[in-house]
């Protein structure tokens, strides 16, 4: 096995690989940080690497499995985590190194990263995101590098969870999605993304972007990764009072056989209306795929969601301005250009703004929960068009239109609350990824994991590399 081979290994080959005892955790987190040593420069994923933390976790994980104790598919895997999730003795910069440059280092776990470490999980450290989990990243951060070509968008928010899973950085990461974080960077790097139902995954000790809008998620190579890191996140926390209290399934047992009997909608029109024919062609072969392994593809009808685009800003812009209430505008001068302009926007929203927004959004819950009475999973586009070079994101937001037409397909099902998975399906002659997009029904995320396997089962876009300069 080369050196690659082994970075790039799907974390549950990896996790059986160091129960059988043919790799060590020890080795395998060694490599990883000086493959994370060697590529940093060049990629710019991480904020924080913890080496010293890591090898002790490692070790503690390798002396478990001698005594005969597994903790579960995580057990010695080393993982990252996005940097809006607090770790015990670090600092949350939330991509805001002005304003948060001197807060202390969090004395304790975000729920999220505990439950890690209780599957037994090596972390890695914590990996960079846009400002305050928006769309640009603040003026003094270097954004992280699209490992496929360094020419085009690494994705917002979650941009170094994505590039860090691309680059066999971490085996897995978490991001957060408020209005399409997690599914951006997946798209944009050839990853999967999977955004939970609201409240499937506590938030408990993640700094917030919207509170009724975020979800924490996983973002890995596979489909089966993800469900890995998903069965060890989700669940009830009394530290969240808003964590569902939903039994968690046993994800990753249920990839298994056929997808006979389940029901794939699509909506032509919803899905196919100004969107980059390229995607348009990577859904249809995907529903060939997928009715291949099983299922049947019924036609539906899918709600309008202009209306329900534009509730999204009042909700995100008023709920950011309220969680950066401590720090805005007292130390606005702290904050770059684009995430002052969303804060000073919320603090101008009404509360008859908001208040219609929200009667927006739940009209909208009912109207994709009758979708799910005709289908199991919805195939949809993650984003209208293939991705934007540097050159092009950073003349974004010029157009009045740009805003709608980026979280198009993203920002709804963050108002809805449900789940979806990010797949990769195609790189363009640029060497640039693309995808689209699984959705489910609340707490569907079962569902969405097996037709994700089985459509990765018959392709191999989930396991195309970058050319990096290793």
């Amino acid at each position: 096995m080369t050196g690659d081979d082994l970075a790039y290994m799907e974390l549950t080959a990896l996790s059986r690989a160091i129960a059988d005892r043919e790799l060590s955790a020890l080795e395998v987190t060694r490599h990883l940080l000086a493959r994370v040593s060697r590529l940093e420069p060049q990629l710019g994923a991480y904020v924080a690497v913890l080496a010293d933390s890591a090898e002790r976790e490692a070790k503690a994980a390798d002396s478990a499995l001698a005594r005969g104790q597994r903790l579960g598919l995580l057990h010695g895997v080393p993982v990252a985590v996005k940097d809006l999730c607090d770790a015990s003795g670090t600092r949350t910069l939330a991509g805001m190194p002005s304003v948060r440059g001197s807060v202390a280092p969090a004395t304790r776990d975000a729920t999220v990263v505990a439950r890690l470490r209780a599957a037994g999980a090596v972390l890695l450290g914590k990996l960079q995101l846009t400002e305050g989990a928006v769309a640009h990243h603040h003026p003094e951060v270097s954004a992280p590098r699209n490992p496929h070509n360094p020419a085009y968008w690494s994705g917002a928010s979650s941009s170094g969870s994505g590039v860090a899973a691309a680059s066999g950085l971490a085996y897995g990461t978490l991001g957060s999605d408020t209005g399409g974080s997690i599914r951006f960077p997946s798209f944009a790097n050839g990853v999967t993304g999977l955004k939970p139902t609201w409240g499937r995954v506590s938030r408990a000790g993640v700094f917030p972007l919207a509170w009724s809008l975020d979800h924490i998620g996983p973002i890995a190579r596979s489909a089966a990764d993800c469900a890995a890191l998903l069965g060890a996140i989700a669940g009830y926390d009394e530290a969240d009072p808003t964590a569902l209290a939903a039994p968690v399934p046993d994800y990753s047992s249920a990839l298994v056989g056929d997808l006979a009997g389940m029901r794939i909608g699509f909506d032509a029109d919803y899905a196919t209306s100004n969107v980059d024919d390229a995607i348009c062609g990577a859904m249809r072969d995907a529903l060939e795929t997928l009715r291949a392994a099983g299922a049947s593809i019924v036609e539906v009808r899918f709600p309008d969601t202009a209306a329900v685009i534009e509730s999204w800003f009042p909700l995100c812009t008023a709920e950011a301005a309220a969680a950066h209430a401590a720090t805005f505008p007292s130390q606005e001068a702290n904050y770059g250009p684009e995430l002052r302009e969303l804060l000073s926007g919320g603090n101008a929203t009404t509360g008859r703004d908001y208040a219609l927004a929200h009667d927006l959004r739940q009209h909208f819950r009912g109207r994709v929960a009758r979708v799910f009475g005709e289908c199991d999973l919805l195939v949809a586009p993650a984003w209208m068009r293939q991705n934007l070079t540097l050159t092009e994101f950073a003349a974004f937001g010029a157009r009045e239109s740009d805003w709608p037409e980026l979280i198009r397909f993203t920002a709804p099902f963050d108002i809805a609350g449900t789940p979806t998975l990010s797949l990769p399906a195609g790189i363009n002659a640029g060497g640039a990824p693309f995808g689209f997009q699984l959705v489910g029904p609340h707490l569907g995320e079962t569902t969405l994991l097996r037709a994700g396997h089985a459509y990765q089962q018959a392709t191999d876009w989930h396991r195309r590399r970058p050319a990096l300069d290793t």
